[in-house]
């Protein structure tokens, strides 16, 4: 019988050994409190580091969706989207929370080495923390987004309570996002400098400025292409519940709710199957 035979046998395991999935979630889950609080104390350390506080919080995206609004709203002309302005806000701050979830993602756990390695603690908690701490912080920018909706000319309706669990399988998706970028960033560190340019690629490529009706007509395959891509239908449905005459394909929900559960399962293993590496982070 071998040693590890013989360990095995009386219950012993190697110290930083890799535990099954279940155990794995279930480690995780006991750890909730710690990940909570991990995550409000970055929100206020944060917001104690920038003389304005939170409303740095709703004034980038502010700033950006005037700065966009404007330069794409001329250059578009009459092909640009019906309400432009509620259009370019729901796009800018929704937007706001997928690249805050794949930058922080990809930095959860190199950006914790010190923690990673001194304490002995599912690595999955960290990514989760990251995504609590940006869900915390877009809780005052959705609202915000609403102010500026009705300031801006749309009618409050019941369909705004849509928003909650669109905003739940955005989460999950962006979830498999930052726990895939996670464990690239570990094993390839240049991988951080490259996140921006996916990021503002996607930025520009995901109806966040643009109706793809209007712009994309003459390319009607490409218009189908759009009806699968996961950010494009996140935000077309938040658009269909808040503004006025807006389009509402309830098939986007079916597409959002498939590619955040296949996001998070990939996600999830992809990550899990490295957590021996991460100990070894430096």
């Amino acid at each position: 019988m071998t040693v590890a035979e013989e360990a095995d046998k009386f219950g012993l395991h190697r110290v930083g050994a890799r535990p099954s999935l279940g155990d794995y979630l279930r480690q995780t889950w006991e750890r909730r409190e710690f990940i909570y609080e991990l995550a409000k104390a970055r929100v206020q350390k944060q917001n104690q580091q920038n003389r304005l506080g939170m409303i740095w919080v709703v004034l980038k995206p502010t700033m950006n969706a005037i700065m966009y609004g404007v330069i794409f709203g001329v250059l578009q002309g009459d092909k640009k989207a019906a309400d432009f302005p509620v259009f370019v806000v729901i796009g800018v701050f929704l937007f706001e929370f997928f690249t805050s979830s794949m930058n922080g993602g990809a930095k959860s756990i190199t950006g914790n080495s010190a923690l990673v390695q001194s304490l002995s603690f599912p690595r999955l908690s960290l990514p989760v923390a990251q995504i609590t701490q940006n869900l915390l912080t877009l809780m005052p920018m959705v609202a915000v987004m609403f102010i500026y909706s009705m300031i801006l000319g749309t009618t409050p309706k019941w369909s705004w309570f849509g928003i909650i669990p669109l905003i739940a399988l955005f989460s999950v998706f962006n979830m498999g996002v930052a726990l895939i970028c996670a464990r690239i960033t570990v094993h390839v560190r240049d991988f951080t400098q490259i996140l921006p340019l996916v990021t503002r690629m996607l930025f520009y490529t995901s109806g966040v400025l643009f109706s793809v009706d209007r712009i994309l007509s003459h390319w009607p395959w490409l218009v189908t292409v759009f009806d699968y891509h996961p950010l494009y239908q996140t935000l077309q449905l938040a658009r269909a519940m808040i503004m006025d005459n807006a389009d509402y394909n309830p098939m986007g929900w079916l597409v959002v709710g498939v590619w955040s559960l296949v996001m998070l399962v990939v996600g999830l293993i992809f990550f899990w199957k490295a957590e021996e590496r991460y100990g070894r982070a430096n």
